[in-house]
């Protein structure tokens, strides 16, 4: 069964990924993590007794989380609008899914998720959904040239229009990598601006998600999304020791995706 089969039927995969974080520019600061997501399609997924779907559990995944602007979010209807818009259709086949970092006992954050359209084991397309913490968001379309098939070798560039860490200019351009298989993901960012940015990257099996999965998890590496925010702000408070400039919050795009 394929992949996009498989989430279809609504079998919620999750992704431990070893997440990977380096400056290139001084003050150098590089760290290495790890995350528990998951990879669901919203419209049909079946989460295990532990996952809530729209409701308190000790992982949730909630639509309104995800697609459009924060706080105001319409779930998958608003990333097929997206598609829709670009000229890729809902064609038979095509599943939409969703990766992300799942709420944990009603905390939610994830600085990115990403939306992937899935044709079989093929990535199609992709939205990446950017979070920052200062309660915003902003959403990159990610399509190739003649909506070719997204393979390892695919670079996908966008411009950076949306502020993300105060010590980082609004300014350069992302490029974007995907490796998608059906036991395996890895996503690589690279923000590029001169001698300047950023290379970030996250990968890991994708096994099914279980109870009992779910519940290592939380004992491993406990408070999910709320460690998450922690790592950002110890990160955040290492930099500016080191002498990091920091910027003030800019105004945010009009627009909700570039």
């Amino acid at each position: 069964m394929t992949l996009a089969a498989r989430l279809d039927a609504g079998e919620v995969l999750g992704l431990r990924a070893v997440i990977t974080h380096a400056r290139r520019a001084p003050p150098h600061h590089a760290f290495r993590t790890s995350a528990d997501h998951v990879l669901l399609a919203p419209e049909t997924c079946r989460p295990p007794r532990l996952m809530g779907h729209n409701r308190f559990n000790l992982i949730a995944f909630h639509d309104a989380d995800h697609g459009g602007r924060r706080g105001e979010g319409s779930g998958a209807g608003w990333a097929w609008q997206q598609f829709a818009a670009a000229g890729i259709d809902r064609a038979p086949g095509r599943v939409l899914a969703l990766l992300t970092q799942p709420r944990f006992l009603g905390y939610w954050f994830a600085p990115v998720s990403f939306w992937l359209l899935i044709e079989g084991d093929a990535l199609i397309a992709a939205i990446a959904e950017v979070n920052n913490t200062f309660g915003q968001r902003h959403s990159y379309l990610l399509i190739p040239p003649g909506q070719a098939p997204i393979t390892a070798a695919t670079r996908l560039s966008a411009r950076k229009m949306f502020h993300v860490s105060p010590f980082q200019d609004l300014s350069g351009d992302y490029e974007f990598a995907f490796d998608l298989h059906p036991d395996r993901l890895a996503i690589r960012i690279a923000r590029k601006d001169g001698a300047d940015g950023i290379d970030t990257a996250m990968g890991g099996l994708l096994r099914p998600l279980t109870s009992g999965g779910i519940l290592r998890a939380a004992l491993q590496r406990p408070g999910g999304a709320l460690r998450v925010i922690v790592q950002i702000y110890w990160h955040a408070l290492r930099l500016r020791i080191k002498g990091a400039t920091y910027r003030r919050l800019p105004t945010p795009p009009e627009q909700e995706i570039t």
